[in-house]
């Protein structure tokens, strides 16, 4: 039964973008730790991954978000911020890193809330 609960689309959809968010988060920090690197590119997850989770999350295919895989990869479509060609804005690394610790944030509390949920359902106790 406790299987059954933990392969609902929810359940797999929200521990999918935990995953997600926190591969953000260190490719974040590395933009951040590289930020005086000669010639580095930013990286981060590929863009068409959203679109890939939306697409499975609208159809409730929950294996298919259970076997979306996501890429870090490098942002070569950023315009080069010092002459040597490092792409790393720190700026808008540190606002993405508190978007995404938000999100990560967020998506921990829901995820336990449900379990919670699940153990009060389970022991009948409120």
């Amino acid at each position: 039964m406790i299987d059954d609960l933990m392969q609902r689309e929810n359940y797999v959809l929200a521990k999918k973008l935990l995953d997600v968010s926190h591969a953000k988060q260190n490719a974040i920090a590395s933009n951040l730790a590289n930020v005086e690197t000669p010639g580095y590119k930013r990286i981060d997850i590929e863009t068409s991954f959203d679109a890939q989770l939306k697409r499975a999350a609208a159809s409730n295919d929950v294996q298919g978000i259970r076997n979306l895989q996501f890429r870090t990869v490098q942002d070569l479509n950023s315009p080069n911020q010092r002459a040597d060609g490092n792409n790393v804005q720190i700026d808008q690394e540190l606002l993405a890193m508190q978007k995404n610790a938000i999100q990560y944030e967020f998506l921990a509390n829901y995820t336990s809330n449900s379990l919670n949920r699940l153990t009060t359902a389970i022991s009948g106790r409120i």
